[in-house]
């Protein structure tokens, strides 16, 4: 029986219709690198932890929303019209009960810093505006040219040994980044300017990490960003063996 990959999805307007959406992209990137089956989770709050109990990865993607400061202590929020309450009420909570219960977790870009929130961690919510340290944000240009790669990673730990490379050359298209790391988290990318790349759950059952670029983009093009999805696969296939194995 195929795994299932959860996706939480943001909530916007069109037209003034509000809609529960996430680029095409992540489920694509389950599907044909992980091997699951992905399904969006809608932004309903803590009513959505029961789907917990039907999946067996929890995939948190990239947003142009940011995390609001008040879920951190982070003072007034300096992108007032960037912010997605609904989200931030479904995903905290799921981060939480999902590492908890071992499941695999895949974080990234918007994910990897609410899964450092979640954890009781803070974010930088203008990383360019921090001294020393790199605009992140994508230029001008076609999509295409967003999500180009733009610098370098150093990678340590299990991420290190999962991609079978000590850097990579990552996109980079975000404006905020963790600033306090959470109690739990432990570093395993950083970028030139020591901005955190990505994080692993120290003591988490499974596979539970966070970055902060967007591998989904071009997975099936890139070897490092393949090896992420196929070992979140891997860790998916694991957890729902050893569900069925306890039932």
């Amino acid at each position: 029986m195929d795994v299932i990959v959860g996706i939480p999805a943001c909530f916007i307007e069109v037209n003034g219709h509000p809609r529960h959406d996430t680029p095409a992209r992540y489920a694509e990137a389950v599907l044909g690198g992980a091997g699951a089956v992905p399904i969006l989770i809608p932004p309903l709050g803590e009513a959505e932890l029961t789907v917990l109990d039907r999946i067996d990865g929890l995939l948190l993607p990239g947003s142009p929303s940011n995390v609001h400061p008040h879920q951190y202590d982070g003072g007034d929020s300096r992108t007032p019209e960037l912010h997605d309450p609904a989200r931030d009420a479904t995903t905290l909570p799921l981060i939480r009960a999902a590492i908890a219960r071992g499941m695999p977790v895949l974080a990234i870009c918007r994910g990897i810093q609410e899964l450092n929130v979640a954890l009781g961690g803070t974010l930088h919510q203008q990383v360019h505006a921090v001294a020393e340290r790199m605009d992140h944000r994508p230029g001008p240009g076609t999509i295409e040219e967003a999500y180009a790669p733009r610098h370098l990673v150093f990678l340590s730990g299990q991420l290190a040994r999962i991609i079978g490379s000590t850097k990579i050359l990552v996109n980079s298209l975000h404006g905020q980044a963790i600033d306090a790391l959470a109690p739990g988290l432990v570093v395993e990318a950083l970028a030139p300017d020591n901005t955190i790349e990505a994080v692993r759950v120290e003591r988490g059952r499974g596979f539970a990490f966070g970055v902060q670029w967007h591998p989904e983009w071009g997975y099936a093009d890139d070897s490092a960003s393949l090896a992420i999805f196929r070992a979140f696969g891997e860790a998916c296939v694991t957890y729902r063996t050893e569900l069925r194995k306890a039932a």
